[in-house]
């Protein structure tokens, strides 16, 4: 586990996404190219028929990989830059300088706050570069290999201690990286790729309409709800939701949202009293998007989300629960849109009885009596294929994230906040000739930490470094001395998060791993 590239990716990504890459709608906001004009060429010099800027025009990156850039010209360098010619700036770049959606692909769960994440980097930037940041924070940039031989002198002038660190001062770390690392970046990373020069003349995914919106919220469940999308500004728009909690409770909210690069939705979304961010990569037909919905003020809270266009036709979109157990009956509810019709589960799936139905959830009792495998789901002539897993027991539950990093913090507002985690279980059923797995999906379980070890064990870490709740989120406990602790040491620790459920006489359980590390003490300044 590379705890490093953990640790990078937790904290790198907490400049992105704030309120300024969601900017509000409004009547008339600056032109990028004249803001670039206006306040950049001071520094950096026009280049050949006065088009390019030094430095700038060599590099493309992300929304938020131009806002640190900005950020740093403002700290570092002092450029007044106003609020709205700061947000005209970032989207002008993200739009002209940008990635292509295959470019960012491979990373998008730095730009998701995807905080737990193991990378796999490449054996040529473990060392070099790894060693301090995620393989993310440099996977999201292009360069020339100038532009990259400049990143190396830059990050030996603003930080001259680099070659006494460790990985560092025990070889020539400046010629190796600048004859071995920069060539490799450049032939990686390169600013001229046919993939960009693809995307810029592929025409851009139409977003403005009506969207089916599913997802989980920490604490409250599955949701599915209604997501208009109305352009008031070109790539800017305002957002409303309509819809409910798996338990019936009702989910409202209202917000906005900018698209960058022309596939590169960044919401800000107010659910009920909760403040979130949306995430999001659309597809190139504009048929849907798909990213991370998370808290605006604890970026580890959040999960998945899917967003499906609504069109004419009667669609079917999701199920649940997912699951069900051969010789059992359930209550299941239908996510789609346009539901009309009769309803099917396949061979072995008796509908009982409608609870509810309307046009956009029908919730049914149902009774399997079939064999282990996955059933279409289908409405009429609506259908999702292999939405229901009919199984006879669990083999097996998963706990997701498997590796985790929480961080403790506090006491009191002045201290550094707590770095929680949210775990979810996925239970898999074998299939009838032992070969294959079929995937429940998310099931509920009864969640427990124990110490990952016997050092841990001799430790007590269970008993200090922290607790989960019955909905999987961990909080790590207080930052600071404890005198109930061998020598007052600190509440970190390792351990294991158990998540246990019952199937039929068994107990089918899943681990993961948890550091419970201090607090991360560089605070990045945030807009």
């Amino acid at each position: 586990m590379n705890e490093n590239a953990i640790r990078a990716t937790l904290w790198t990504g907490v400049m992105a996404l704030v309120s300024l890459l969601i900017a509000p709608v409004i009547a008339a906001q600056p032109e990028g190219k004249e803001v670039l004009r206006t306040y950049c060429v001071a520094c950096h010099s026009e280049e050949g028929a006065g088009t390019a800027l030094s430095r700038i025009s060599a590099q493309r990156k992300t929304p938020e990989g131009w806002h640190m850039t900005l950020n740093r010209m403002e700290h570092l360098r002092a450029v007044k830059l106003p609020l709205a010619e700061k947000r005209a700036l970032i989207k002008h770049l993200a739009d002209t300088q940008g990635l292509a959606p295959a470019e960012a692909d491979p990373y998008r769960y730095l730009l998701e706050q995807d905080t737990n994440i193991v990378e796999l980097t490449p054996e040529p930037y473990v060392e070099m570069c790894a060693r301090c940041h995620s393989g993310a924070r440099f996977g999201l940039q292009r360069r020339n290999e100038e532009e990259w031989r400049l990143l190396v002198h830059f990050h030996m002038g603003q930080y001259p201690p680099i070659e006494l660190h460790a990985l560092s001062r025990d070889r020539p770390w400046m010629h190796l990286a600048l004859t071995e690392t920069v060539p490799q970046l450049a032939a990686d990373f390169p600013l001229d790729s046919g993939a960009w020069r693809d995307w810029q003349l592929a025409p851009k995914p139409a977003l403005a309409g009506q969207w089916r919106m599913l997802g989980y919220m920490p604490g409250k469940g599955e949701f599915d709800a209604r997501l208009s999308a109305s352009e008031a500004a070109r790539d800017h728009f305002s957002l409303s939701v309509e819809g409910q909690y798996a338990d019936g409770t009702p989910l409202r909210g209202e917000g906005n949202a900018t698209v960058y690069t022309g596939y590169e939705w960044r919401g800000d979304l107010n659910l009920g009293g909760l403040r979130t961010r949306q995430v999001m990569a659309a597809a190139m037909d504009g048929s849907e998007m798909s990213g991370r919905l998370f808290m605006r003020d604890a970026r580890e809270i959040g999960a998945r989300l899917r967003v499906v266009r609504e069109g004419p036709d009667s669609r079917v979109h999701a199920l649940i629960p997912s699951h069900l157990r051969i010789g059992e009956t359930g209550t299941v509810t239908i996510v789609g849109s346009r539901l009309d019709g009769p309803i099917s589960f396949g061979d072995g799936v008796r509908v009982l009885e409608e609870v509810s139905r309307n046009a956009d959830r029908i919730t049914v009792r149902v009774e399997a009596t079939g064999s282990v495998g996955a059933r279409d789901v289908a409405v009429g002539a609506a259908r999702g294929v292999g939405l229901l897993a009919v199984y006879d027991r669990i083999a097996r539950v998963e706990v997701s994230p498997e590796n985790a990093v929480a961080r403790v913090g506090g006491p009191g507002d002045s201290q550094m906040e707590k770095v929680r985690v949210t775990y979810r279980a996925v239970a898999y059923a074998s299939t009838p000739d032992g070969k294959d797995e079929l995937r429940l999906g998310f099931v509920p379980v009864t969640w427990s930490v124990e110490p990952a070890d016997d050092v841990a064990r001799e430790s007590e870490d269970h008993l200090f470094a922290g607790s989960i709740d019955m909905n999987g989120v961990f909080t790590p406990g207080d930052a600071g001395p404890n005198p109930k602790r061998f020598m007052s040491g600190g509440n970190t620790g390792r351990l294991s998060v158990v998540a246990s459920v019952a199937d039929g006489g068994a107990l089918v359980t899943g681990r993961a791993s948890l550091l419970v590390a201090v607090p991360d003490f560089v605070r990045r300044v945030l807009d």
